[in-house]
């Protein structure tokens, strides 16, 4: 009540004010009903606290950062990927803000119920393709339906995307996120009743000069059984045990390391010839390899012999058959 009580001075300059017409008695008391009524929308009450709306800020944020290191390295291009906002809408509203075409992936996120939309406007997303195909990541096409081969791409983009917001969620669920469909009419996706309220996390990205939008819509009732764990406190939490105890760490390194691709090669054998024989040679000379016929080949992988092998076919193409393991001295022995 303190507060609303006015100093001497305060009375004295408000029937000042009041005498000379500067301000009328309709005018104070319109002001102070004003300051006392909240316009509160029964239609769309409020579903998210300021707490949980800081905490989807803060998991998006290290999202935005796991996708900025993969596109950069995936299109070889300077990529920039950053929360814009985080709000809550009703997803009649989301839908409507929709350009229509967009190119709209809809996800089902077990063991979580229900469907997850993200979206990624077509400047962005054209952006991507020219890059893709070798392009310098210019925007110069109108707004379309993307084309079979454009969408076989995005559905790669798309990937790349739900592996990180997997990677980005661990903490508070274990999510296996999967592209359900891709489609471009914001009114052909309905995951909700138009009047459900949905968190939007909008994301800035700039794709060389290109700028624009990536919005994840997440209704209510799909991170409504993990409401409790959507506050600060759980997150550092979360994240302390992960500094402490990371075995989650090691098992997304351990997926990552058996997705990397290694050369693999297998040598037929070799030969010493002279700098004169070297230059001699032409189409037709037959090169007698240190190989028998019966000998085992070297399967090499990176550098260094890693098995021993037999060629043959299967099919009809060519194909070798592993034998055995090379021991830990064969591969600094030249056989």
């Amino acid at each position: 009540m303190g507060e609303d009580v006015l100093s001497q001075s305060e009375i004295d300059k408000l029937l000042s004010a009041l005498s000379t017409g500067a301000v009328s008695a309709e005018e104070v008391k319109a002001d102070e009903e004003q300051k006392k009524i909240k316009t509160y929308d029964f239609k769309r009450p409020d579903k998210f606290s300021k707490d949980q709306i800081r905490t989807l800020n803060m998991l998006h944020e290290n999202f935005a950062r796991l996708l900025n290191t993969s596109l950069s390295t995936h299109l070889r291009a300077l990529v920039n990927v950053e929360v814009a906002s985080v709000e809550q809408l009703t997803y009649q509203e989301f839908v409507q803000s929709l350009a229509n075409p967009s190119v709209i992936g809809v996800l089902a996120v077990p063991p979580l119920k229900g469907n997850v939309v993200m979206e990624i406007n077509t400047g962005v997303s054209f952006a991507i393709i020219d890059r893709v195909f070798g392009g310098q990541g210019e925007n110069t096409l109108k707004p379309r339906v993307l084309t079979e081969i454009e969408e076989a791409v995005m559905r790669r983009t798309f990937g790349k995307a739900m592996e990180h917001f997997r990677e980005a969620w661990y903490n508070v669920v274990q999510l296996q996120p999967k592209l359900e469909a891709l489609e471009s009419n914001p009114q052909f996706v309905q995951i909700v009743p138009p009047s459900d309220m949905v968190v939007i996390i909008t994301l800035q990205m700039k794709i060389g000069n290109t700028e624009g939008f990536m919005n994840i819509c997440i209704p209510y009732l799909v991170l409504e059984p993990i409401m409790s764990k959507l506050t600060t406190t759980f997150w550092v939490a979360a994240s302390v045990a992960k500094d402490d105890d990371h075995p989650e760490q090691v098992e997304i390194l351990q997926r990552k390391l058996e997705r990397t691709q290694v050369p693999m090669v297998v040598e037929l054998g070799s030969i010493d010839i002279s700098i004169r024989e070297f230059l001699t040679l032409g189409f037709g000379d037959v090169l007698q390899l240190d190989t028998k016929v019966k000998d085992e080949l070297k399967c090499i992988i990176g550098t260094k012999p890693k098995f021993y092998c037999r060629p043959g076919t299967s099919g009809k193409k060519a194909a070798v058959q592993i034998t055995r393991v090379a021991a830990e001295g064969d591969e600094d022995t030249d056989e």
